[in-house]
C-alpha cells in the first residue's frame, strides 16, 4: 500500500510539473508565433516595397527610357546585363512600346547588346516571314530614324535566318524583303497612297534579291496576299503617352486653375498627383496632360482670392524663382511655363485641405537647393550688415 501511495504521489508530482510548464510553453509558443508573424510582415513589406519601386521604374521608363533603366538597376530590380534588361523589355508589362523602341534604337554598345538579346527572345522557327514580322513589329514601335530602323531590321533578319536556315541565301535577302513587305503594307493600306501596287509589281520589285537569283513567285504571292488581307498591327504612335504613369495616383480630381496670362482667367482642369508631379488635363479622357508641374523644391500655402473660394497656391521655395514646368500651347507645342506661382481653387474647404495635405506629403525637397538657398540668405545678410 505504501508503494501505491508513493506511485500516486510521484504521478501527482509529475502532473504538477507538466502543468507548471504550460505557461512557459505557452509563452514560448507565443514568442515563436510572433517571430514568424514578424518575419512574414517583414517579407510582405519588402515585397510591397519592391513592387512599388518596380511600378515607379516602369513610369520613369515610359517618360525617359534611359533614366528608367538606371533607376531599376540602382534599386537592384534589374541586373546590369543586356539579357536581364532585354527580358524586362520583352515582357513589356506596363511599358510604352514607343519608349521600348527608343531604348532599343540607341547606338550605345550596351543598348545594341540589349537589342540583340531582345531579338533572340523572339521565336520565329517555321514562321513565314510576314508572320515573324507581325510578331516582331508588335513588340515595340519602330522609331523614326533610318539608322535605328536599319540596326533593328538587321538584327531581325539575322535572327530569322538563324531559326529558319535555308529559306534565304543570306541575311541580306531577308533584310531587303522585310523592308519590301513593310513598304507594301504602307502602300496598300495608307489612304494617301492612291496607286496601290499590284502583285506583279511586288514580284518585279524583288527580282534578283536572293544573291542574284529570284525568290519563288509562290513565296512572294503568299506574302503579298497576307499583307493585302491583313495589315500589320502597329503599336499606336502614342509618343509621350503617359497612361501608365497615372495608375494608382496619390490624388486626382477637378480643380479650377488660374491662367498665367495678362487677364488671369480661371479654367477647370482635371488634376492628377503622382510621383512628385502634378499633371493637369482638359478632360479626364485625355491621354496627354496639358501641363506638368514637378513639385521638387516647391512649397504650398492657403491663400485668399477675391474671385474664387478655397484657394491654395504652389510657389518656388525662395519665392522668386520661376517654377520649372511645361505645358502645351494652342498649336500643340510643348513650351516652358513662366509661372512663379500656380494658384488653384477647390470646390469645398474639405477638398482644399485634402489637396494641400496630399501635395505636402508628395513635395520633395532638394538638400543641395536648401544649402544653396541658405548660403544666398547668409550672403545677403552679410551684405546688409557690412
Amino acid at each position: 500500500m505504501d508503494a501505491l501511495h508513493v506511485a500516486v504521489d510521484n504521478s501527482r508530482t509529475t502532473i504538477k510539473w507538466y502543468i507548471s510548464l504550460v505557461p512557459e510553453l505557452e509563452n514560448e509558443i507565443a514568442s515563436v508565433t510572433a517571430d514568424l508573424e514578424s518575419m512574414d510582415n517583414d517579407e510582405s513589406s519588402k515585397t510591397g516595397s519592391k513592387s512599388k519601386q518596380m511600378n515607379t521604374g516602369r513610369k520613369k521608363f515610359n517618360m525617359d527610357p534611359k533614366k528608367g533603366i538606371e533607376y531599376l538597376i540602382e534599386n537592384e530590380l534589374l541586373k546590369e546585363t543586356p539579357e536581364d534588361v532585354a527580358q524586362f523589355l520583352y515582357k513589356g508589362e506596363g511599358l510604352n512600346k514607343t519608349a521600348i523602341g527608343d531604348y532599343l534604337g540607341e547606338k550605345k554598345d550596351f543598348n545594341i547588346k540589349v537589342l540583340e538579346a531582345f531579338v533572340e527572345r523572339h521565336e520565329f522557327k517555321d514562321m513565314i516571314l510576314v508572320q515573324a514580322l507581325r510578331q516582331f513589329l508588335w513588340s515595340f514601335r519602330l522609331p523614326g530614324e533610318a539608322q535605328k530602323i536599319d540596326r533593328m531590321m538587321e538584327c531581325f533578319a539575322k535572327r530569322y535566318c538563324e531559326t529558319n536556315p535555308g529559306v534565304f541565301e543570306s541575311t541580306d535577302t531577308c533584310y531587303v524583303l522585310s523592308f519590301s513587305i513593310i513598304m507594301l503594307n504602307t502602300s496598300l493600306h495608307n489612304v494617301s497612297v492612291k496607286e496601290k501596287p499590284s502583285l506583279e509589281r511586288f514580284i518585279s520589285m524583288n527580282r534578283g534579291i536572293n544573291e542574284g537569283r529570284d525568290l519563288p513567285d509562290e513565296l512572294l504571292k503568299s506574302l503579298y496576299e497576307s499583307i493585302k488581307k491583313e495589315p500589320f498591327k502597329i503599336p499606336e504612335d502614342d509618343g509621350n503617352d503617359l497612361t501608365h504613369t497615372f495608375f494608382n495616383p496619390d490624388r486626382e480630381g477637378w480643380l479650377m486653375k488660374q491662367g498665367g496670362g495678362r487677364y488671369k482667367n480661371w479654367k477647370r482642369r482635371w488634376f492628377i498627383l503622382t510621383d512628385n508631379c502634378l499633371y493637369y488635363f482638359e478632360y479626364t479622357t485625355d491621354k496627354e496632360p496639358r501641363g506638368i508641374i514637378p513639385l521638387e523644391n516647391l512649397q504650398i500655402r492657403e491663400m485668399e482670392d477675391g474671385k474664387k473660394p478655397h484657394c491654395f497656391e504652389l510657389y518656388a521655395a525662395d519665392g522668386r524663382e520661376i517654377i520649372k514646368a511645361c505645358k502645351t500651347d494652342a498649336d500643340g507645342k510643348v513650351v516652358e511655363g513662366k509661372h512663379n506661382i500656380y494658384r488653384m481653387s477647390a470646390s469645398t474647404a474639405e477638398e482644399k485641405e485634402a489637396w494641400i495635405k496630399s501635395i505636402t506629403a508628395s513635395i520633395s525637397k532638394d538638400p543641395f537647393y536648401d544649402m544653396l538657398a541658405a548660403r544666398k540668405k547668409k550672403a545677403s545678410s552679410n551684405i546688409k550688415d557690412s
